[in-house]
């Protein structure tokens, strides 16, 4: 008897300190992604400044022709993102899409980069 209460109360133990590690607030917050005020399903979001912050531009599927250069608004740049688009999304730091500049494709899968390494200017989406 006293060793089946020794094994429950190490497994209990144990069972705490994994819990403990694995929710340490470093950890819990690689799990969630961030809150996106309103970036929901099926859109593409590109925040003016990093950490998703400052106006947000908000791009859906429907509204976009797929594998077409899309520049932001005449002047706009964005420093994070989130691609919840279901598909791949390339962004660019030239306004017209060209590779002579710096991009990023970022998966479809649902990402989210709260500073990109570069002004974003233009982005595609491609077909999954």
């Amino acid at each position: 008897m006293r060793t089946t209460k020794t094994t429950a109360i190490t497994t209990t133990i144990t069972a705490a300190a994994l819990a403990a590690v694995i929710l340490t607030p470093a950890h819990a917050g690689a799990a969630a992604p961030p809150t996106l005020r309103g970036c929901g399903p099926g859109e593409l979001c590109l925040w003016q400044k990093a950490g998703f912050k400052g106006a947000r531009h908000t791009y859906e599927l429907s509204d976009i022709d797929i594998e077409s250069c899309t520049a932001l608004p005449e002047g706009g740049s964005a420093e994070s993102l989130a691609n919840r688009t279901g598909r791949p999304v390339t962004v660019y730091q030239s306004g017209e899409c060209a590779e002579t500049g710096e991009f990023n494709t970022y998966p479809g899968s649902g990402t989210w980069a709260p500073e990109s390494p570069y002004r974003v200017r233009a982005f595609k989406v491609w077909e999954s």
